[in-house]
């Protein structure tokens, strides 16, 4: 072999070797970014112990997730951003007031119709669950049954053993879904008809027209003032696998949810709804491989009338939000995967402010237990 033909081969080998190596680095740049080996085996033992995402108060409405078409959000013509940097740990040390256990809430006729139910005798607690309708739902509206108990005179949900001298039968007004209508009026006239038929007591219905009247100006108010705001945090190169995004969300107190591809900050108070939730593409999370599943975006999301002001969960989502972009190398998007413009978060915040104060002013308080319901 000549001398030319030679250099002519490792020449090639060479640049074979170059295209080998280029290959395998832009594989290894564009595959999703793993979660470090130190932590992954702290991350899979614990996850199925943190499945325990709060949710609606029992008894409450059903807690179904929203379609699009039903989020609703504070400012429209607006579109957010984060307005200051922070240390990724300062999302750790954020004080987040402790709140006792509420009580079952009960009818209420701020946003309840009620109709009393009184029988000729006291009933027993054991025959008023006898008579109970299979259904708690008129249409797409709760609808209870609460008796007045002989002994301690609360009222509550009919208990096995107890002695109720007074029923009364109730019918949400208004929720997410929209306001009461005359077909789910006639709907709870006709449970609460049958339940009184069945432990003889004389219902006493109010006027339809007018709680019909009233629960479509209970909707007008919740339609405006609900505030359900979301954010796109999305890859600036790499994709994320799912291990990494639940890496960096676990420093900054997210636990799994209830659902593949969701994460939550619970609230305080077990049973409450989370603070804060992050979402991704549930089909991701279940894939055979989580190292090659390939994440572009996550959605970070708050149901402001779900939390309590207290708890400051808007200055919390901008921190976290700061977090994750920065810890993730991420940006921050509107819903439309628009970059977010600088310093647009404080005009919101002032925006917020004032829904509380509005929301207060109707004892419908963020987070209390009548806007949970409300706004579900």
């Amino acid at each position: 072999m000549s001398t030319l033909q030679l250099s002519l081969a490792i020449i090639g080998g060479l640049v074979l070797a170059l295209i080998v190596a280029y290959n395998a680095w832009m594989t290894r740049r564009n595959a999703p970014k793993r979660a470090r080996p130190e932590d992954a085996d702290r991350e899979r033992g614990a996850e199925p112990m943190l499945r325990q995402e709060p949710g609606f108060d029992a008894g409450l409405a059903t807690g179904m997730p929203l379609s699009p078409q039903e989020l609703r959000s504070l400012d429209r013509g607006r579109e957010p951003s984060v307005a200051h940097v922070v240390d990724p740990t300062e999302a750790l040390q954020m004080p987040v007031p402790v709140f006792s256990v509420e009580r079952r809430p009960g009818l209420d006729p701020l946003i309840d119709v009620i109709a009393t139910l009184q029988p000729e005798h006291v009933v027993s607690g054991d025959a008023a669950l006898a008579a109970m309708p299979p259904t708690r739902r008129a249409g797409s509206k709760p609808f209870a049954i609460e008796g007045l108990n002989e002994a301690t005179q609360q009222w509550e949900t009919p208990l096995p053993g107890q002695r109720y001298q007074s029923f009364q039968a109730g019918v949400q007004l208004a929720n997410r879904m929209g306001a009461l209508n005359e077909i789910e009026f006639s709907e709870f006239v006709m449970k609460a008809q049958a339940f009184a038929d069945a432990i003889n007591a004389a219902p006493d219905f109010p006027d339809m027209l007018q709680e019909v009247a009233r629960a479509r100006e209970l909707d007008e108010f919740a339609s405006d003032h609900d505030a359900q705001l979301a954010f796109l945090l999305r890859a600036r190169q790499a994709a994320w696998s799912p291990g990494y995004v639940q890496q960096h969300a676990s420093r900054l107190g997210f636990v799994a949810g209830a659902m593949p591809g969701r994460l939550v900050i619970p609230a305080r108070t077990q049973g409450l709804p989370p603070l804060l939730t992050l979402s991704y593409d549930t089909q991701a999370a279940l894939a055979d491989d989580l190292d090659q599943s390939a994440i572009r975006d996550v959605t970070l999301s708050l149901d402001v009338p779900q939390v309590y002001r207290t708890e400051r969960p808007f200055e919390r989502l901008r921190e976290v939000a700061v977090a994750l972009c920065q810890g993730m190398d991420g940006v921050l998007c509107d819903q439309n995967g628009h970059p977010l413009p600088a310093m647009a978060m404080d005009p919101i915040a002032g925006d917020l402010e004032l829904l509380y104060d509005q929301l207060d002013g109707r004892e419908l308080s963020a987070g209390s237990v009548l806007a949970r319901r409300l706004f579900s």
